[in-house]
């Protein structure tokens, strides 16, 4: 495991779990608030960790079970948001994150235990996939807190969820549980705790077992489509989706099905 160097308290883990990158967000003092340093180190983790080699797939969790991330670290804000051009760092350090995220070419699956709010609850929204615990909270608090929160934020909110239920939760700052949060798409599937790091394990390795090349056009066309979806196909989703046909993988694919056996693909 590896540290990114972070000012205390705190800190991001880096740790290679076979073909899986995952990355775990540490502060428990603070619910794993996420500090500046903290969203400038997660957007170089999630870069570094995408160029992998022999890496299939990235897990971002949370250190502990009491909370994914519980938001941007309000107590530094004095600090580090005090004028116009610290603003502006953070902003972009935020944006820098979530966009490192989205264009990672590798499948990001956020695994999120307990409290998940403002900042965290964009962070998962920001993964391709998310799974949770049926005692995870979710929150959007910025009207409870008198932030400006972006229109890019809100975009993937409502691509996800919709914009009445976007609505919905911004503008009450309620709180949802696990249960409530699968029923309305915010995640992918919800469990009881003691059975979510099987779920999880299950299809992360599902995941990391299919065809790289497939699962990297999949994910850039999907990033083009919620760009516009009325778009026509771009030059590098095309490439991207050829060279799927003329790959390695392509026959081996072919070839395990014949056999009736699971593949094994390289993303060659």
């Amino acid at each position: 495991m590896t540290q990114t160097p972070i000012p205390a308290p705190g800190r991001l883990d880096v740790a290679l779990d076979g073909s899986v990158a995952r990355i775990r967000i540490v502060n428990p003092a603070r619910y794993n608030a996420m500090s500046l340093a903290m969203w400038e180190g997660l957007a170089r983790a999630v870069r570094e960790a995408g160029v992998r080699e022999g890496v299939r797939a990235i897990v971002l969790e949370g250190d502990g079970d009491r909370a994914f991330v519980s938001g941007a670290d309000i107590s530094e804000f004095g600090s580090q948001r005090k004028d116009p051009a610290q603003i502006a760092r953070y902003d972009a350090a935020v944006a820098g994150a979530m966009q490192a995220l989205g264009a990672c070419p590798l499948p990001v699956i956020a695994a999120v235990r307990g409290i998940c709010m403002g900042g965290g609850m964009a962070l998962a929204l920001a993964c391709d996939l998310r799974y949770c615990t049926r005692g995870s909270r979710f929150r959007m608090p910025a009207g409870r807190l008198g932030l400006g929160y972006s229109m890019e934020g809100l975009k993937r909110m409502r691509e996800i969820l919709g914009t009445a239920r976007t609505a919905d939760l911004f503008m009450t700052a309620r709180t949802v549980d696990g249960a409530e949060a699968a029923r309305i798409g915010l995640v992918q599937e919800v469990c009881a705790d003691e059975e979510f790091t099987a779920l999880v394990a299950q299809r992360v390795g599902e995941v990391a077992g299919n065809a790289p090349l497939t699962l990297r056009a999949a994910k850039m066309a999907l990033r083009h489509l919620a760009a516009d979806p009325s778009a026509p196909a771009a030059q590098e989703v095309d490439d991207a989706v050829r060279a799927c046909f003329f790959s390695r993988d392509y026959q081996e694919g072919q070839l395990a099905f014949r056999e009736k056996r699971p593949p094994v693909f390289t993303g060659n």
